[in-house]
């Protein structure tokens, strides 16, 4: 990743507030006088992605972006302030016979679920993680990178698997290293890098993979808005770093849909494809939350709360599948829609069928498979709130919480957080790919990543346990559900093998680690 000094600004235009842009190269790579073209213009380069042709500038100059674009080596150019998607807390108006690939050469260590608050984990026996611990707990030599807010990397349950080397800081567009640059300051990167990987020791509870290393990458302000420059630099880092998976809950943007038939919107989309398509190369597998929108994504008609930074300014407007949603209706990444604990009345494969959270967005073409994310709404006694229990920091406040004591002076009590959302099933599924990667992947293919993206993706698909159409829903499903962008009630489409709802299935980490596809 090439990432130069910054150059000096030249004069140009009117000066206003300065603000960071991004530049999008024509080809696959920057120029060679990429950093002259900014400076020309009145800017100065933060970093330059050569190897996608992507570059974050600042400029003060308000004409900085036009006169980027006239360069005939320029395929797009954007300020970036006003593109961003502020995370969405959800709540509603009241409370057979394998084959494939053999186990590779990782070391790899069975987990236990005896930890204090264990038995508050229905998401974790609805996937069988605890079935799938007496197998494997996850290798350390395997990574998983949360693009988020960042990580408490003081959190006792979270601390021993917290890899300072591989975290890093991308709120400005260039990497800063170190999980201490890379800390929390929203809690949502906590929650979901307790999911995947809080460690079995005791205490608190036991994540999907107890046993691999997470890399905290803060790509979040603490407000929780995603700016295109830090996703950007996420996955630039990622692919830099080896890292095996990254989990994305969230939305890059201000636009829900982000339309390719606009200029400035087409850039974004366009760099942020190129660095998550680099970092695929790179043998990074990308798992993406589908969004709490209740919304077809495959089907969208309107986008009613557009932009959403600065906050007031939305707009009505009509869309298309000209529109899309990033990062998860990208190529090759893993889409997830969330379920609760309640079950729905058809039973397909080997495990009764959970429904689809009211929330959960969905669509036929972007949906892979489904996971545990909560539903306030439906939920059983064995769910407790019906939301997901995961780690959080102790300076940042939770309307549900559990405590436990620590008996360390520095850092007294650890703090676990009920949330539902998308936000909460996509961990569910990096944690179970990385106990794929860990179980079969191997060291001696580095340029693929220790197992090629393609790869643990079709076993976790392979592996779902089937989820069929539901045939009757539950009273005031669709009213709860009814609050999409399009406002019409969800629908379930599909049939055996693949439904909008639940893709391939519900993720099943026993199948999963002993590559069982019986239940196909």
């Amino acid at each position: 990743m090439s990432v130069p000094t910054a150059a000096t600004a030249a004069p140009a235009g009117t000066t206003g507030e300065t603000e960071n842009y991004l530049v999008l190269f024509k080809g696959s790579s920057s120029p060679r006088d990429a950093e002259s073209i900014v400076t020309r213009a009145g800017g100065t380069v933060v970093a330059n992605y050569a190897e996608i042709g992507v570059l974050v500038a600042r400029s003060n100059n308000t004409a900085f972006d036009e006169t980027v674009r006239a360069n005939d080596k320029v395929e797009g150019a954007s300020a970036t302030t006003d593109f961003a998607t502020r995370l969405e807390t959800v709540e509603p108006d009241q409370d057979g016979a394998p084959s494939g690939p053999q186990p590779g050469d990782l070391p790899n260590a069975p987990a236990t679920d005896a930890d204090t608050f264990s038995p508050l984990q229905w998401d974790m026996r609805q996937i069988q993680a605890p079935e799938a611990h007496a197998i494997t707990g996850g290798s350390e030599a395997v990574v998983v990178g949360t693009i988020d807010t960042g990580v408490d990397y003081r959190h006792p349950d979270l601390r021993a698997n917290i890899s300072d080397a591989h975290s890093a800081n991308c709120l400005g567009g260039k990497p800063v290293p170190g999980a201490a640059a890379a800390d929390d300051d929203n809690g949502h990167g906590t929650h979901t890098a307790g999911t995947i990987a809080a460690a079995s020791n005791g205490k608190g509870i036991v994540g999907v993979a107890p046993n691999v290393q997470i890399a905290s990458i803060k790509a979040a302000t603490a407000e929780g808005y995603f700016f295109v420059e830090a996703v950007v630099c996420a996955f630039m880092w990622a692919a830099e770093q080896k890292i095996d998976v990254t989990n994305n809950s969230y939305f890059v943007d201000p636009f829900l849909f982000n339309c390719r038939n606009d200029e400035e919107q087409r850039a974004i989309w366009k760099a942020v494809q190129r660095a998550v398509r680099y970092a695929m190369q790179e043998g990074v597998t990308v798992v993406a939350s589908e969004g709490n929108n209740s919304e077809d994504l495959s089907h969208p008609s309107q986008d009613r709360t557009s932009p959403d930074y600065p906050p007031g300014n939305e707009v009505e407007r009509e869309v298309t599948n000209a529109c899309v949603v990033l990062p998860v209706e990208l190529p090759g990444v893993i889409g997830v829609t969330a379920t609760g604990s309640t079950v729905q009345d058809t039973s397909a494969g080997q495990y009764p069928d959970n429904l689809k959270s009211f929330y959960s967005s969905y669509g036929v073409s972007t949906a892979d498979v489904a996971a545990p994310g909560g539903d306030s709404v439906f939920f059983t006694p064995d769910s407790v709130n019906g939301r997901v229990l995961s780690t959080y920091p102790a300076n940042q406040p939770c309307t549900r919480s559990k405590q436990e004591p620590t008996g360390e002076p520095t850092y007294p009590v650890a703090t676990y957080c009920y949330l539902q959302g998308t936000s909460m099933a996509g961990p569910h599924v990096a944690g179970v790919a990385a106990l794929v990667i860990s179980r079969f992947g191997d060291l001696e293919t580095p340029q693929n990543g220790k197992l090629r993206p393609t790869q643990v993706e079709q076993l976790i698909q392979q592996t779902a346990d089937p989820q069929s159409c539901p045939e009757t829903l539950p009273a005031r499903y669709e009213t709860v559900g009814a609050g999409s962008e399009s406002g019409t009630p969800p629908t379930c489409q599909g049939g055996d093998g693949h439904t909008s709802w639940y893709g391939t299935g519900q993720v099943d980490a026993l199948a999963a680690v002993t590559n069982d596809r019986s239940n196909g």
